[in-house]
């Protein structure tokens, strides 16, 4: 196939998805996007839908135009959904800057919920690098800002106080993943001033129903759920296995579905935040946080289902 033939390919799929985000950026929340399940920011009081969007690997795209009018088709379909949180951190390569775009193409400023993280060693590094991003985004202020996996956690978060308490965020919170020091976020969520945490959390990976989120209930803290895939890992697992009956008690027409619904059905959990490089997956991942959700009894037939597979 000649090198003029792949060009033209590619010119007209980059035309047809810079299409496809123009014509996105139109219409106001179809009807559909009211079903998306909500649960209320405990600080604030703030309705979220249960399920976000990711940007780590996913959206590390460089300046490859089409990359970028991929990620902003992706964002297309999850605004349109009804989706609303999108997080991001510095330590994502171009995932900053690739949002930013994506929010100018489709005019969504008004429509995200923005996630971000200070990810530093050297706290007085904090600021400055808010700003940066801030101006990869395209925002005048984050809806969020947590410390990445605790790194120099106790600076980093007088930072974000001060922050929140001149205005320049609305909440705060602190991150963990892969299971990571649990003891050591328990006992931040018992001290400190914060708003929500994030932590690794999935059918599989359920470590935190012990004591985090408990605790995160008793403390009136939001939970962001990453990881629920595990990287795309625990996908691949069940991929051969069939559904269970039970799935189609619940709605789930996919793994994915099944593994969101349990994540999202938790009493504690605010958001979960699978990444998508896919339109069908985002619109697949959204379905999830409808009705009908697995009740307690349900949740553990399913997690002792996936275990013993």
């Amino acid at each position: 196939m000649s090198p003029e033939f792949h060009r033209l390919s590619r010119r007209r799929l980059l035309g047809g998805l810079l299409a496809l985000a123009a014509g996105a950026a139109l219409p106001p929340f179809p009807a559909r996007a009211s079903e998306i399940l909500t649960r209320e920011v405990p600080a604030t009081g703030e309705a979220l839908p249960r399920v976000g969007l990711g940007s780590w690997i996913t959206f590390n795209v460089g300046d490859d135009p089409l990359l970028l009018e991929e990620c902003t088709a992706v964002m297309a379909a999850f605004f349109a959904g009804g989706g609303r949180m999108i997080d991001s951190s510095p330590m994502y390569g171009s995932s900053q800057a690739t949002i930013g775009h994506g929010l100018a193409t489709l005019d969504a400023a008004d429509r995200v919920y923005a996630a971000d993280k200070v990810w530093t060693s050297n706290p007085a590094e904090g600021p400055e690098q808010v700003a940066a991003s801030r101006r990869d985004w395209g925002l005048p202020r984050f809806d969020l800002l947590q410390v990445h996996n605790l790194l120099a956690w106790e600076a980093n978060l007088d930072t974000l106080r001060a922050m929140k308490a001149a205005g320049e965020v609305r909440h705060i919170g602190i991150t963990t993943s892969h299971g990571r020091r649990h003891g050591t976020l328990e006992r931040i969520m018992r001290e400190a001033d914060l708003d929500f945490v994030q932590l690794t959390y999935n059918i599989v990976d359920r470590e935190a129903e012990a004591r985090l989120l408990p605790l995160a209930r008793e403390r009136g803290l939001g939970v962001i759920a990453n990881r629920p895939f595990q990287q795309k890992r625990l996908i691949r697992r069940l991929a051969g296995e069939p559904l269970p009956g039970w799935a189609a008690e619940i709605g789930a027409e996919s793994w994915a579905q099944v593994i969101l619904k349990f994540i999202v059905s938790h009493p504690a959990v605010s958001c979960a935040i699978p990444a998508t490089t896919r339109v069908d997956h985002v619109r697949e991942n959204l379905a999830a946080a409808r009705e009908p959700l697995p009740d307690a009894a349900l949740r553990r037939r399913m997690a002792e289902h996936v275990r013993a597979l």
